[in-house]
């Protein structure tokens, strides 16, 4: 893959003035997903907040892009997130800190997030959105992302626990245990919560990146 192709992440916490804790709280599960994202080689950089309830990174593979957006998800469980990804190149050296750096993949990203925030894609909601050169990959992985978003609004609290741990454990009886709950509850959680949905569309989305791309 051309290491001269970037993706970068732009993400907000959603009615973030509504949370009297949000910056902490978003500081805390920062520190802790940058550490974890660092270490399972999905980032480059790790996240920095650029303003208020914004913060940004610049990922490793572009083909974990999706994988990694599932897990930041889950990670900063209870606090939703709208994000834009951008693909494309860097001006500056990849060094921290990230919210120095500009070019492309960053116009692409935060072109991407506005469009998310202005409902300008679809005449539904989404909470994902992707920017590149490529008019024909933003246009498929968009729609496959706004179908992605459509099952995860509908996700619930106790749903996105199992998620939760059936990231970090993947194995029913382990999650189950962890949760302190049946294995029988756990599987009906994943069920309910979209959570093979959203699985596939890690595949399936990893896939298209790869062609697209590599």
């Amino acid at each position: 893959m051309p290491s001269e192709i970037y993706a970068v992440v732009v993400a907000d916490v959603m009615a973030s003035s509504v949370r009297k804790d949000m910056r902490a709280l978003l500081g805390k599960k920062l520190a802790a997903a940058s550490e974890k994202h660092l270490r399972q080689k999905f980032i480059r950089l790790p996240y920095s907040v650029t303003a208020g309830d914004e913060f940004q990174t610049i990922t490793a593979e572009l083909s974990s892009v999706p994988a990694l957006l599932l897990d930041l998800r889950a990670a900063l469980q209870p606090l939703p997130l709208r994000v834009g990804i951008g693909i494309g190149g860097v001006a500056d050296r990849v060094q921290p800190p990230v919210n120095r750096l500009t070019g492309e993949a960053f116009q692409f990203a935060r072109r991407a997030i506005e469009n998310v925030k202005a409902h300008a894609l679809f005449k539904f909601e989404v909470l994902t959105a992707f920017g590149s050169r490529n008019e024909h990959f933003d246009q498929t992985i968009n729609l496959l992302y706004g179908l992605h978003d459509t099952l995860m609004l509908h996700t619930t609290a106790k749903q996105w626990q199992a998620i939760c741990q059936f990231l970090r454990h993947p194995a029913l009886e382990d999650a189950a245990k962890r949760l302190k709950l049946d294995v029988s509850t756990v599987s009906r959680n994943l069920k309910r919560g979209h959570y093979w949905q959203l699985a596939e569309t890690v595949k399936v989305a990893g896939a298209l990146i790869e062609r697209s791309f590599g």
